[in-house]
């Protein structure tokens, strides 16, 4: 589990490329201080599982499945990347719970500036705007960030001098696509309360079945 505060940018070092796969080389100095092979580092939001690592980088694997709902399929040697290390049990939960599930895309239609933040705003799909509240919790490109509207076919962020400095998020273009995964604790509530209606017409039904009731 991670919590969108970003550690470091890291620097896309190498790229292998396979058929619908490749394998990552991120360079990085601060999260290598306790990094063990197997560690999962959100990498743009993306959780991966770190194969190898010496004094300077990290790699790891990315799958067709990720390779599908994510913009790495756009990635270049040299691109910046936002880094985060798995949430240790005694830290503190500075953002909000991010698992590194990627739900899809978005594209920055918008980008302007509001005294010392920037608003940037994300066009998605309506499946993803479908969790997005305002006020609400979004992670984008691994960053934990508040929504301040949305739209039925977009949403919009604002972004503070830190996490402008600390994140590569104010470093892209418009047009640019970012990782976007919603607020898991949304769609848990919507599963279970699907789950629950569903049985309670199907409790309904039944009895009516065993009454010989017409339906």
């Amino acid at each position: 589990m991670f919590t969108g505060i970003i550690e470091e940018i890291g620097k896309v070092k190498a790229i292998v490329r396979h058929a619908n796969s490749i394998k990552l080389t991120i360079a990085v100095k601060k999260i290598l201080e306790d990094m063990h092979v197997g560690d999962s580092i959100c990498t743009n939001g993306v959780c991966l599982t770190v194969t190898t690592f010496d004094d300077g980088s990290y790699t790891a694997d990315v799958m067709p499945e990720t390779m599908n709902r994510t913009n790495f399929k756009d990635l270049r040697i040299n691109d910046l990347v936002n880094c985060e290390r798995a949430m240790p049990a005694n830290g503190r939960f500075g953002g909000h719970i991010v698992s590194g599930h990627i739900d899809g895309p978005g594209v920055i239609s918008k980008m302007s500036r509001d005294d010392k933040a920037i608003r940037i705003k994300i066009e998605t799909r309506p499946e993803i705007l479908n969790y997005i509240v305002e006020k609400g919790s979004i992670t984008i490109d691994g960053i934990s960030l508040t929504v301040t509207e949305v739209s039925s076919w977009d949403f919009g962020v604002s972004i503070i001098e830190h996490t402008q400095d600390a994140t590569t998020l104010t470093k892209k273009k418009v047009g640019e696509t970012v990782n976007l995964e919603n607020d898991i604790v949304g769609k848990y509530i919507e599963k279970f309360v699907g789950s629950f209606s569903a049985k309670k017409d199907e409790n309904l039904l039944n009895l009516l079945n065993d009454n010989n009731f017409l339906v």
